[in-house]
């Protein structure tokens, strides 16, 4: 069994089936945007130490949890599409946030685990029922589930700058 790090969080063991190392990566980066709001206070997680970008801490795990929805309840159980952005008209709205940061942690916790269930009810061969329209085929569950590593992942490092500009907070 892998040590257990910072914020609870555990990588994937070395031998996994795939499905089994892809939500262990899934499930490790996840925690990884959790853990990294740890300690901030509301108004810290809003800071935008970066001038010249939207990103704030919270406003990155809101972003996230809103793309769970997308990925995986509007893809794959029918849900209607997440529509945050549509009622703000702003492309940007999440990372606008005013929401206390134990209230999006808790929603984000909530889509994560919508987006389990689902994952767990589906191979991942299985394809989208939902597709948009300049796609030409709509993607497999692999393929979402990949995307969503990449995208935290992503999103995690743009996580470990701003924290460490607000606070100097670093770490894995």
């Amino acid at each position: 069994m892998s040590d257990m790090m910072p914020g609870g969080r555990r990588e994937p063991e070395f031998g996994l089936g795939e499905r089994d190392m892809l939500l262990g990566w899934l499930n490790f980066h996840r925690e990884t945007a959790i853990w990294k709001l740890e300690g901030l206070s509301d108004e810290d997680a809003r800071r935008r130490p970066v001038g010249t970008s939207l990103l704030t801490p919270v406003g990155i795990v809101l972003h996230l949890a809103h793309v769970e929805w997308g990925w995986f309840r509007t893809m794959f159980a029918n849900t209607p599409p997440d529509t945050i952005w549509e009622e703000s008209g702003d492309d940007d709205i999440e990372f606008k946030t005013q929401q206390p940061v134990a209230e999006v942690v808790a929603f984000y916790r909530e889509q994560i685990a919508i987006a389990d269930e689902i994952i767990a009810e589906h191979s991942l061969d299985d394809v989208a029922t939902y597709k948009r329209e300049n796609w030409a085929e709509p993607p497999t569950l692999r393929w979402c589930v990949t995307h969503m590593i990449e995208e935290t992942a992503r999103h995690n490092g743009h996580l470990d700058l701003l924290r460490e500009m607000i606070d100097g907070a670093t770490g894995l």
